[in-house]
């Protein structure tokens, strides 16, 4: 005659535990993480950027709007596509500057929009951003 006690069951269940979560961990450890493309084209770019200018900058002030189209650029040597933008705003003093930003993207979603330097952003093939408008 087998007499089970709570000590015995607790016992035999706590190992069953144990079992179950070895066998998951294991299973899971076998797996591999599937790798990220992190230079997809960002074929939304225009809707992405003007969105996220919107929220970033105060759009009221913004007179015209220019982007280029994205090109793959290597910065702190890692390349990512980067949409280089070209505002016209009015400042408080009601003086209009031009002023340049960078849109990076990260697997194909945009990630930050920057001041964009001269360097980043000055060859840059620029055309109407009627999207931001």
């Amino acid at each position: 005659m087998i007499i089970i006690t709570d000590n015995t069951l607790g016992a035999t269940v706590r190992r069953g535990t144990a079992a179950l979560v070895v066998l998951a961990v294991g299973a899971c450890a076998q797996e591999k993480p599937k790798a990220i493309e992190e230079n997809i084209f960002p074929t939304d770019y225009k809707a992405q950027t003007a969105d996220r200018v919107r929220v970033q900058f105060n759009t009221q002030n913004i007179r015209d709007a220019f982007i280029a189209e994205p090109a793959l650029k290597t910065s702190l040597s890692t390349p990512r596509y980067v949409v280089c933008v070209r505002v016209k705003a009015t400042d408080s003093a009601g003086v209009t500057k031009d002023k340049d930003l960078a849109a990076y993207f990260y697997a194909g979603r945009l990630t930050q929009v920057v001041d964009a330097s001269a360097e980043l952003c000055g060859s840059a093939a620029f055309q109407p951003f009627r999207e931001l408008l």
